[in-house]
């Protein structure tokens, strides 16, 4: 593992014509994200849940508040630069694309998912339930269907 002890803000480029300029998210950043009051409803549901997406997105914009520090290419409704607030850092991340980009080109990194290239992903909300089952689990049934493998009733040959 590479240790960056660089702690400046650095441009990503989210999308052709959309920047923004964060700082690291460091384990603190984390820590914080966590408890900001958009996690709420998942704290409170015990972690992974049906809503496990939402839960996801909630997160991202937890630590987009916390990291944001300026951006290029996004306006507010007078057509002007948009500042940069927690009200506009959530409205970015509501266009999908944005928030796509945001999570694959800046969370990643940090959530460690392109070093391990795994398909496991860690919990962004903090619990032990990471990501979602992809198939159901295997039926349990008393006497089975499966046939029964042939028993040697004599000695091995050689």
């Amino acid at each position: 593992m590479r240790l960056n002890l660089n702690r400046d803000p650095e441009w990503v480029d989210l999308l052709p014509g959309v920047s923004v300029l964060a700082a690291p998210a460091t384990s603190s950043v984390m820590a914080q994200a966590r408890r900001d009051d958009l996690l709420a409803p998942y704290r409170e549901a015990g972690g992974a849940s049906a809503d496990d997406e939402e839960a996801a997105l909630a997160f991202n914009k937890a630590v987009a508040k916390l990291v944001l520090r300026d951006w290029r290419g996004v306006e507010g409704d007078d057509g002007k630069k948009a500042k940069v607030t927690p009200a506009a850092v959530e409205a970015l991340l509501d266009h999908y694309a944005l928030y796509e980009a945001w999570a694959e080109k800046y969370m990643a990194r940090w959530l460690g998912l392109e070093q391990e290239k795994n398909g496991s992903a860690p919990s962004q909300t903090g619990t032990s339930a990471g990501a979602r089952r992809t198939a159901a689990g295997a039926s349990k049934s008393k006497g089975g269907n499966a046939k029964r493998a042939p028993r040697s009733t004599g000695s091995r040959k050689r």
